[in-house]
């Protein structure tokens, strides 16, 4: 079936979107918008699930609940949600069948592809980096809603009416399921070992983060990162370098964004705002203010809005959040601290020394310098979730012995306060370096329950 064209005619047509999670929804109403007749399915069957299918079935859009997708039910079309493996067994029985499949992205793209893009990928970084460039959009008076992996599903900006950019944040899973979207605007922010449980080796997972790059007309790029920094040098024309360290230590590359000895933030020889106008902690940050500022100067806008925007940015949810102080000790959400490498930037970013709760569901990677930091930093560390007897065993390993399993974040938040004014902490921090999914949905409702627990015992 012809696809080019997501507005003719699907009369009779089947769509079967698979996942009934935000995404899944925006994309079903999509489809339905675009005369195509709606199938949604998804393994769970709650009262969640039960309420959102009733909504949707008052749309005309069909919902089934308990139901585990198969290659062979009937449809001419499959959009897969974020979260489903795009090597499922099933997906892939389908794409030999020859039904064209695509991702939730995919979907979106192909009803905004006639609007400039900016997307932004990286292991880590990209939340952010893409808040501090919708802050600046907005500043500028410009409609940019921030859409994909931060929240808002691309496929619910489809159906709004059309912004002045589309900016979205785009993981490995969206770019895997999604060859169509071309930014205009492309940034890579970094790039260390993740989700290899799902892309199996770092040579796959490189590979389709570089993929979003290829396709895109202009390309940013922190040159601050080893891997990015040896890997990319010589691959593109109309790129342009980051590095907070000024204009001559990434040699040599020649940085296009940087900040200079007197901590000004240059772009291309022109002085753009003080780098101390950020209120974020962490060098990472003024990595990720560098390349929001080279996107913003690439689309045109002008420095007073840029300035605008970064002096009144107060951070992101969940990432290095500060939720409240207690006897002097700050305690601070890093719940989107989902891999080794995030949670070694999140601890080297507070003022030690720290009590860190720590766990989750486990994930592959090397922890040696997340170990190091621990050793440096933390003054005890309480571990929570799945996670815990592996992690208790590898702090063994490394000859640290201040730590305990607490089980759950409420255990965590209470016994943090039993020890902090004991072991003379400054900051507790929840920066679990694990996924959510063993106790929560998704690291959202991980720092909401760690927001809870503070305000239950820090009263």
């Amino acid at each position: 079936m012809e696809l080019s064209n997501p507005e003719q005619s699907k009369a009779q047509s089947t769509a079967y979107v698979i996942g009934l999670g935000l995404s899944g929804v925006a994309a079903a109403r999509l489809l339905k918008k675009q005369g195509w007749h709606v199938v949604v399915s998804d393994r769970n069957s709650g009262e969640p699930q039960q309420v959102q299918q009733q909504v949707l079935a008052n749309e005309g859009i069909e919902v089934k609940l308990g139901h585990t997708f198969s290659a062979d039910d009937p449809m001419d079309l499959i959009v897969a949600s974020p979260g489903v493996p795009w090597d499922l067994p099933c997906l892939v029985k389908a794409r030999e069948k020859g039904t064209p499949t695509i991702g939730e992205m995919e979907l979106a793209w192909r009803a905004l592809s006639h609007l400039p893009w900016i997307g932004i990928t990286g292991t880590n970084g990209k939340t952010t980096t893409t808040e501090l460039v919708a802050a600046i959009f907005k500043a500028a008076h410009l409609n940019v809603p921030a859409c994909g992996n931060i929240g808002y599903a691309a496929c619910q900006v489809a159906l709004d009416p059309d912004p002045d950019w589309v900016l979205a944040e785009l993981s490995s899973y969206q770019i895997e399921a999604s060859i169509g979207p071309k930014p205009k605007i492309g940034i890579w922010t970094t790039f260390t070992p993740d989700h290899l449980s799902r892309h199996k080796t770092i040579e796959n997972y490189y590979n389709i983060k570089a993929a979003l790059l290829e396709r895109s007309d202009h390309r940013i790029l922190n040159g601050d990162d080893p891997y990015l920094r040896q890997t990319l040098p010589n691959r593109w024309e109309n790129s342009y370098w980051t590095s907070i360290d000024g204009p001559n230590a990434i040699a040599p590359l020649v940085p296009s964004t940087y900040i200079d000895d007197h901590g000004w933030v240059i772009h291309q020889g022109e002085k753009i705002l003080a780098a101390d106008s950020l209120k974020m902690v962490g060098r990472h940050n003024l990595q990720n203010l560098l390349m929001a500022v080279a996107a913003a100067k690439l689309a045109g806008i002008p420095n007073n809005a840029i300035a605008t925007a970064i002096e009144n940015f107060s951070g992101v949810a969940h990432r290095l959040e500060y939720i409240t102080t207690w006897e002097g000790i700050d305690f601070i959400n890093d719940s989107k601290a989902t891999n080794y490498d995030a949670a070694e930037v999140g601890l080297a970013s507070v003022n030690g020394p720290a009590i860190l709760i720590a766990g989750g569901a486990d994930k592959e990677g090397d922890d040696t310098v997340w170990l190091d930091r621990i050793q440096k930093n933390a003054v005890q560390v309480l571990l929570i979730g799945d996670a815990a007897p592996r992690f208790s065993q590898r702090l063994i390993d490394v000859g640290y012995g201040h730590f305990e399993t607490v089980g759950t974040m409420e255990n965590a938040v209470k016994r943090s306060k039993e020890i902090a004014l004991e072991l003379k902490a400054k900051v507790v921090l929840l920066s679990p370096a694990c996924a959510s999914f063993d106790q929560y949905a998704n690291f959202e409702a991980r720092g909401d329950d760690f927001r809870k627990q503070c305000e239950r015992f820090l009263q």
